[in-house]
């Protein structure tokens, strides 16, 4: 627990904070930014991760980050170690990284590859479908590996996407349809033929409410980010009101190349929490580079038009995405505590692509970059005077800021539900 957090403490326990964080969301003014707990109190933050990220559905990584058998990559989710691996079958899959034993992490590399997952502090061992294989001679004749396998988290994959749930039971919603659809509009990029590029892993000293919020508005663009303008309109979608006959005419020519290609494109937005949309770029950009030209020589999948513009891939709580011809960038937002965000970046190109002959890792990465750094900054200076005694919510702008009051309904709307639920177990 750092000094911010220390300060703030203002509840006595967990339970009081619960009962205030539902009269706080219930009381909250729509389209005015949080009261100031709920985006530092540490008590509240707990709650954050037990009814929201301990509950709900989170993007954790890329199919092809797993390419064959045995292959893994780890998540932490607050306290959770999470193991994502691919087993013999081809099925990519989500376990929680504790051995049943007593309880050591097994894998603490970030990503590597195994035959089988031996847990390095007694061997215990277990296949690649988590079942229990090895527990040595001295557990005794009547002990039961059949009943001490690796507990699994909830798992599911869709266009290169995967995602996993950490609840006892998956959530109710449309979640199922979104997959559906992301995988229909994921197909031109072929995502199991992409690798790995390069990732950056920024740590963020704010709420991860900040910076969610941050990202899902670009009122803040012009004074802020010169290096994404290069090539970044800033509607944020084709229903955006903001959004002027230019662009509209613009939009309309980009996507009769791209039915010509069977490439989708529609908006399609799953409530307010799931949403893709393909969006062009300015005129005579290409991908999202520092000048607009082209990121990687070989193009992704079955795309042939090097002017796709950028598919915008949101989900919430923690994900936002940008896919175009030559290179997708995927964004995972973890948070760490009440006043500290992970946030992480990563960059995948066609798998046969060469790196300093195909692409070149400092210009894929050099607007993205830039952009999370200023990010950083925007978002520490707003955790520092939300941290005043003089903060109060202010107003969003419902042209400028509609994303971010979308946002903030989703978290407030599932939080209360789940809160509910807990109220009626107990009672």
């Amino acid at each position: 627990m750092n000094q911010n957090d220390l300060l703030n403490i203002t509840y006595a326990n967990v339970d009081t904070a619960r009962v205030e964080m539902d009269r706080l969301l219930k009381s909250r003014q729509r389209n005015y930014s949080l009261p100031r707990p709920l985006y530092n109190d540490p008590h509240m933050f707990r709650i954050d991760m037990e009814e929201i990220f301990q509950k709900e559905w989170l993007f954790v990584g890329m199919t092809s980050e797993v390419p064959k058998k045995g292959d893994y990559f780890t998540v932490e989710i607050g306290q959770n170690p999470v193991l994502i691996l691919r087993d013999g079958d081809g099925q990519v899959r989500a376990f929680h990284n504790t051995c049943r034993h007593r309880g050591s992490r097994l894998c603490s590399a970030e990503r590597g590859k195994v035959a089988n997952l031996v847990c390095p502090y007694h061997q215990w061992t277990y296949d690649l479908k988590g079942n229990l294989l090895f527990a040595g001679t001295d557990m005794g004749t009547t002990f039961d590996k059949s009943q001490h396998g690796l507990n699994k988290a909830h798992c599911k994959t869709a266009g290169g996407f995967v995602f996993v749930c950490l609840g006892d039971e998956e959530p109710e919603g449309d979640f199922d349809d979104f997959l559906l659809t992301l995988e229909e509009y994921m197909e031109p990029y072929d995502m199991e033929n992409t690798k790995l590029a390069v990732e950056s892993s920024m740590y963020e000293q704010a709420n991860w409410k900040l910076v969610i919020e941050n990202n899902r508005e670009c009122y803040h663009c012009n004074g802020n980010h010169p290096e994404l303008l290069n090539t970044l309109l800033e509607w944020d979608d084709t229903h955006d009101p903001r959004a002027d006959e230019a662009f509209l005419a613009h939009y309309e020519r980009q996507s009769k190349e791209w039915d010509a290609e069977s490439i989708p494109h529609e908006h399609k937005s799953f409530g307010v929490r799931n949403r893709i949309v393909r969006m062009p770029l300015k005129e005579g950009t290409e991908v999202m580079t520092i000048d607009g030209s082209k990121g990687c020589n070989k193009l992704m999948g079955r795309i042939k038009n090097r002017h796709l513009g950028s598919m915008r891939i949101l989900h919430l709580p923690n994900s936002w995405n940008h896919m175009q011809s030559d290179h997708v960038i995927v964004f995972r937002v973890l948070p760490i505590s009440a006043q500290e965000t992970l946030v992480t970046t990563k960059w995948f190109v066609h798998k046969d692509a060469v790196e300093g002959v195909d692409y070149d890792v400092a210009k894929l990465r050099q607007v993205w970059d830039a952009t999370n750094e200023q990010d950083k900054r925007l978002g520490e200076e707003n955790q520092r005077g939300i941290n005043s005694v003089a903060y109060q919510p202010g107003p969003y702008s419902e042209t400028y800021e509609f994303g971010v009051i979308n946002f903030l309904d989703w978290y407030s709307d599932k939080l209360q539900e789940n809160l509910a639920r807990i109220s009626t177990s107990e009672g």
